[in-house]
Parts: C-alpha cells; structure tokens; sequence
C-alpha cells in the first residue's frame, strides 16, 4: 500500500474509540455507523443518532470526536461526518463541517 492511502483498520480503529457521552458505550458497538467511504484521502462517516431527541450537545460532541478522531489517521486530508435521524441533524451536521481557515488564509497581506 502507498503512503498516500488511507488504511480501512486505522480509520475503523479510531471510530471504535469514539463513545456516546450519555450511554458509555463506543458507537461501532451500538452499530451507529452507517456509511464509511473514503476516497483520496477524503473519509466521509455518516451515523445515526440513538434516538431522534438525543441531546444536541451529545450529537455535537460524537460528530466532532468522530471526525477529529480520523482525522488523525494517515493520509486522511478531510473529514465530513452527518448524523441522521435527529431532529437538529442539519445544525450538527453544519457545525461540526463547516470548514476551517487555513493559517495562512488567516495571516494578513504584507
């Protein structure tokens, strides 16, 4: 394998340490993952919430542990992570993907 790919274990590995707050128990183990594709670096993760009314704050914290977690994995470029099947799945899913400015897009014109 290249460099340049991402390797399937690494990326299923970090999502098995990825825990729902308010059950402790890892999402990979309750089934929550629903779709993993990756494709050139880029992993896209969708997962349903355990229930439609779990607490946003708890939706908020799995979507951005899962996506800072893969994001640590080799030659992973990006991470988009959508819940599905909570009543503020667009608000997570825009929160936790908005995109962040690079440093250098940051940093003033001299």
């Amino acid at each position: 394998m290249s460099s340049g790919q991402v390797d399937l274990k690494d990326v299923q590995r970090q999502l098995s340490k990825v825990v729902d707050p308010e059950i402790g128990v890892p999402i990979v183990e309750m089934n929550l993952v629903d779709k993993l594709d990756i494709n050139d670096g880029n992993v896209d993760i969708q997962y349903h919430a355990t229930t439609p009314y779990c607490p946003p704050v708890f939706a908020l914290k799995i979507s951005q542990d899962i996506k800072s977690n893969v994001l640590q994995v080799k030659g992973v470029k990006d991470v988009k992570v959508t819940v599905t099947g909570h009543y503020l799945a667009d608000a997570v899913n825009k929160q936790v993907n908005k995109s962040q400015p690079s440093p250098a897009a940051s940093q003033p014109m001299q």
